[in-house]
């Protein structure tokens, strides 16, 4: 049955029917809660223009976009300023993805586009884990009177997961009061970098995890192209190798990558590096394929 109409503008060679494809990519020009510079429900189209000048062939990888069944479904129709109407869209996508046994490739937007689908996948993998990359914790109970905000997004994810299920890295800016929340044992939050993270995927290898990637858990100088960016933070190079260690995760079964604002950076450069990360996200997801 056809669910979706097909993308006229897809990212790269992403451009499989959606019933023979694996891997559904799908963006959330949700960007109402933002709390500094808006504007990442730009980052959708920007990425599938810029995907143009991008080679398919990942040699990090050994491997080709082109060789996978993947589907781009385009930017999601989302009720404008009305968060629970976005995040129940997101949901309801989500929910006939999953359904159909693909996985997800989630373009944000805002952080607050992840518990969408958190709210999902918790109900087909109720053992699921989260690994988490950001410049800042997102563990507040509310934030500026709001409940559900990119600042509250871990914390409401929390909610539904419960201790010892989030794993957060890169982690350089948050409330006092979040950090002694996590340290309590709520999530394992490892500061500044990525360097437990292969003893932390070791431990998770085996459960069923989604990967939620802020952008802005780079340096700005690698990635100014974000609403709130922190310096301190990790290189491409970093990234790109944790990537690769992820390849060692048996059940990874959904990703997203979220906070690019294109228009801060007018060189196209930080637009250009989401979709490497995003190429490089789509083989991650395909790379147990037989």
């Amino acid at each position: 049955m056809k669910k979706f109409e097909r993308n006229l503008s897809v990212f790269q060679s992403c451009d499989k029917e959606y019933d023979e494809s694996s891997v559904i990519i799908f963006s959330s020009p949700m960007d109402a809660t933002c709390s500094f510079r808006p504007g990442t429900r730009f980052a959708g189209p920007a990425i599938r223009q810029e995907s143009i000048g991008m080679e398919w062939y990942s040699p990090y990888f050994d491997r080709d976009l082109k060789d996978y069944n993947t589907c781009d479904i385009g930017d999601l129709e989302l009720p404008m300023g009305d968060v629970e109407g976005d995040l129940d869209e997101i949901s309801r996508v989500t929910k006939i993805i999953l359904d159909d046994n693909k996985k997800t490739m989630m373009i944000g937007g805002e952080h607050l586009v992840t518990l969408g689908t958190i709210r999902e996948y918790v109900k087909k993998y109720p053992d699921l884990h989260i690994i988490h990359f950001d410049a800042h914790t997102d563990l507040r109970e509310e934030f500026l009177g709001r409940e559900l905000s990119h600042a509250t997004v871990l914390r409401k994810c929390y909610d539904l997961l419960g201790d010892n299920r989030i794993f957060q890295f890169g982690i350089r800016s948050g409330d006092r009061e979040e950090f002694v929340w996590a340290n309590q044992g709520h999530t394992y939050l490892h500061k500044f970098d990525l360097e437990t993270l292969n003893d932390i995927i070791e431990k998770i290898k085996d459960k069923p995890v989604y990967l939620t990637i802020d952008l802005d858990v780079l340096d700005p100088s690698i990635f100014p192209g974000t609403g709130t960016p922190e310096a301190g933070g990790i290189t491409y190079k970093e990234l790109q190798q944790a990537i690769l260690d992820m390849r060692k995760l048996n059940n990874l079964v959904g990703c997203d990558m979220v906070e690019l604002s294109p228009h801060y950076d007018r060189s196209d450069v930080s637009t250009q590096v989401a979709c490497k990360v995003l190429r490089e996200l789509v083989l991650l997801l395909h790379y147990h394929e037989k």
